[in-house]
């Protein structure tokens, strides 16, 4: 996946970094809503995080699909991602995991296990939860904590994900923490970004009370040729950040690139 930032310079050599994304759920406490395809003022919360690590300097990304796959696949299809598609959703989030672990398997030097239902997290907090996992003293596991609230994505050592590969398809990452808490390290964060999740309507009210902007259900299959045009309108559906300033370059170069470099350059901060 092509890179903005990349991790390195300094005391810390460069980790080579892949990810995982998951986006196979059935969104049952939603009412049967794909939560992959919430619009986050305007733009699938699903796209929005592929930029974010893209932003961050993540090498590969997973998409794991399942329910819905007709309707969140087409909406990632211009990103230079790896699709897999679960052909058993309906056995719950572990099975997307260890499928995605599966395909993504053990040449990187660090696993990032990311949600699709976290609105809040962006390209800086992918970006210091990397710095975090190399500047570790111990552990072969990194989980953010706010407010003494594990929250996600996750980051999974070489040697975490090999020892995961290991066991059985039933071993995947939620069990593993639990049976290996001595691998595990934490980082406080200063932010909720890696602990807001959305589940259900409910939780759509209230973010967008305490946030001021728009979250909405999906609104039906997103088609790729909409990206460009998402990419120019862009300033109207960036989520406001402390910094207050995006990447501004002319329209004109939005249909002269591909679609998802058009969306990454419009959302991804200076």
């Amino acid at each position: 996946m092509g890179c903005i930032l990349k991790q390195g310079g300094g005391l810390y050599s460069r980790l080579s970094v892949g990810a995982v994304l998951l986006a196979a759920g059935q969104g049952s406490r939603m009412g049967n809503q794909p939560k992959a395809l919430l619009n986050l003022q305007g733009v699938p919360l699903i796209n929005r995080h592929l930029i974010a690590l893209s932003g961050a300097g993540v090498d590969e990304v997973i998409v794991v699909t399942g329910f819905y796959h007709d309707r969140v696949e087409p909406s990632v299809e211009q990103f230079p991602v790896q699709i897999i598609r679960n052909p058993t959703p309906e056995n719950g989030q572990p099975s997307s995991v260890r499928i995605g672990i599966e395909a993504i398997g053990t040449k990187y030097d660090a696993v990032i296990m990311m949600l699709c239902d976290q609105p809040l997290v962006n390209a800086e907090d992918i970006t210091s939860l990397i710095a975090a996992f190399k500047k570790r003293l111990n552990g072969e596991i990194l989980i953010p904590r706010f407010e003494g609230q594990r929250g996600n994505p996750i980051i999974f050592s070489r040697i975490a994900v090999e020892q995961m590969l290991a066991n059985d398809k039933n071993m995947y990452c939620r069990k593993f923490i639990d049976q290996n808490p001595n691998l595990v390290s934490y980082i406080d964060v200063q932010n909720d970004h890696f602990t807001v999740d959305i589940d259900t309507i409910e939780d759509i009210e209230n973010f967008n009370q305490k946030t001021g902007w728009s979250l909405t259900l999906p609104k039906g299959t997103l088609p790729a040729a909409t990206l460009p045009e998402m990419a120019l309108n862009a300033d109207s559906h960036c989520i406001p950040s402390q910094h207050d300033a995006y990447a501004d370059s002319s329209h004109h170069q939005a249909n002269a690139e591909p679609a998802y470099l058009a969306l990454r350059r419009k959302l991804t901060p200076h």
